[in-house]
Formats: C-alpha cells, structure tokens, sequence
C-alpha cells in the first residue's frame, strides 16, 4: 500500500489560457488526471486526492476554474459560459505538454469534465463524475425549468441568476456563508428531514442562509480548512464563481447540437446517498446505459452528502484508483 506523498510535494503553477491565466495545482507523475472543482470551492477541494492519485502513478492536477482562487477572472457575465470552461481545460493539457488526460470533476465540474469529454473525445480519454451525474444537452430551457420549482418558494440556481443579489447576501460574512453553506449539505451537518431545504429560499426577502444550520462544521472541514476556502473568495469575490450559473441558458443554446448526445469515453459516477444533487437526478442515473455506455461502475454511498471527495476521501480515492487501473495507457 502507498503512503500517500506529503503535502510538500504540491507543486503550484500558473499557465496561460483562454481565461488569461490558470492556477494549478500538481503532484506525481505518470498519465495525466485533472480535477476539477466544484460551488464554491478550489483546488483546495482536492487536497485528499493528490496524494494519493501521486502515490498510484499518476500526474494529478487540479486547478482553479476561472473565476476562482489564484486564476484569472474575466468581467464579463458570457465568459463563464461552458464552452469557454472546456476550452481552458484543453489549453491546460496542453501547456502541460500532454496530448491526453483523464478528467474528473465534482458538482460543476462534473458538468465541466463531462462536456470537456463530450466535445473532446480526442483530449479527454475517460471521464470521471462526482456527486452531478451526466444529463445530455437538451430539453427545455434551464431558467423556465427552475423558475417553475419550489412553488411559494424560490429556487436557489434562480436566486443566483441577477447579478448583485446572490453577492449581497454571501460578501458581508463569507466566511460564515460559506460555513453554513458546507454545513447544510454535509451528511452529518445536513437540515433534518421536514426541516426547512436549504435549496429554495422565500420569494420576498428571504435569504440561503436564513436556512443554514448553525453550530458545528461538518467533520470534514476543519477551521483550518475554512480559513484556506474563505480567503480565497474574500480575495476574490463571489461573482466569478456565480456567474456560471448565469450561463446556464447560454450552455443550452450552445451545447443545442449535441442533444441527447452520449459520452462514450470510459466512464465512472460517484453520488452521495444523502446529497439531493444525486437523488434529484436519479433519472439521469437511470439513463446511464444510453448516456455513458462505456460505463465501469455506479457508486452511491450510503451516508454521504453533497461534499463527497472531502467527506469520504478514502473511498473515494480506492474507487478512483481502481477505476484509472482499468484503464488503458
């Protein structure tokens, strides 16, 4: 069994692309695998991963999306859109000097590396998704379907949709936000069921937080650990990283040719039990036959909310290991 390498073996690095430039972070060597995070995280989120993705034999890198952390942060609204996103995702294998990688992403960047591998299958070798799974391009627009959820209430992609007002509630106190945040969809830390759902919010006047649960963080999350995710978005702001909700309709014009398009790539899916992106989208899951067909494995795991690589980090990283070990080159 391989210890995984000391945290001191990171190596940070700063590359240019589409966006301007792209903060990574690397370990390891071997066939190359990206990570890429999720809202409202960075790098950081990975911190498990690295080093044991260095200690199987692989290169293991993990960035900041534009928008986060230490990358660039364009001003403009359509710059978040997805195509802009899988295109500083092949920029990134290339300056790296790779010609392919494998990419793994978590929540939106389960979004991100499944389109990276839908638009390029000549890049992207195999596709690795956490906690999202993979819906194809298509239906009807994104903003009609979530203006219609919740009823009384309002859904928390459509209160992130003008820019400002999601800004207003999270800048103040990011730290606290992002805490109650974390906390309202960890599995141990999570709102009992029959208890306000921290995915909607009131229509008049109300806010996220309003429904965050107090006290504890969530085992996972240490204050240290706080601290890293809350100076990076007190350095930065929250626009850059909202704004790829405000693309959502851009995407689904964008993304229009490739309707109902399956990714067949090999393929892994890993979702929480307790994380309602995974039992919102069982359907998706169901369709995994038709949509991933080079499908290894499903993986739901019992107990587990939203934050999966950080909340379950060694079942996680043996999946993630197996997996890459099945795979060719």
């Amino acid at each position: 069994m391989h210890q995984p390498a000391p945290s001191a073996d990171l190596r940070h690095r700063t590359i240019e692309a589409p966006a301007g430039r792209l903060h990574l972070v690397e370990q390891g060597t071997g066939p190359l695998v990206l990570l890429v995070h999720g809202f409202p995280e960075s790098w950081y989120s990975w911190r498990r991963q690295l080093p044991a993705l260095a200690a199987a034999g692989y290169r293991a890198v993990a960035l900041d999306v534009r928008g986060y952390g230490r990358s660039s942060k364009p001003a403009a609204t359509d710059a978040y859109r997805m195509l802009d996103l899988v295109e500083d995702n092949v920029a990134l294998v290339r300056a790296l000097g790779e010609e392919k990688a494998v990419v793994v992403g978590h929540d939106w960047g389960s979004n991100i590396a499944a389109a990276s591998a839908l638009l390029h299958p000549e890049v992207f070798r195999a596709v690795g998704l956490l906690s999202v799974p993979y819906a194809p391009p298509g239906g009807p627009r994104p903003t009609d379907v979530f203006a219609q959820m919740g009823g009384d209430q309002e859904f928390y992609v459509s209160y992130f949709q003008e820019p400002g007002r999601a800004e207003a509630e999270m800048e103040p106190d990011l730290r606290g936000w992002l805490a109650g945040f974390y906390a309202a969809m960890s599995a141990d830390t999570m709102p009992a069921q029959g208890e306000p759902d921290p995915h909607f919010v009131a229509r008049t006047g109300g806010r996220m937080r309003d429904r965050f649960p107090g006290g504890k963080l969530p085992a996972w999350l240490t204050e240290d650990d706080l601290d890293v995710y809350a100076g990076e978005f007190e350095r930065t702001g929250m626009t850059g990283a909202l704004n790829r909700y405000r693309n959502m309709d851009r995407d689904w014009e964008d993304l229009a040719q490739y309707g109902g398009a399956p990714i067949k790539q090999p393929s892994l899916f890993i979702g929480g039990a307790l994380d309602a992106s995974t039992t919102w989208m069982a359907d998706a899951i169901d369709a995994y036959p038709a949509t991933l067909p080079a499908l290894a494995s499903t993986h739901i795991l019992d107990g587990c909310g939203h934050w999966i690589q950080q909340e379950r980090p060694e079942e996680v990283n043996r999946l993630l290991t197996a997996w890459l070990a099945s795979l060719a080159g």
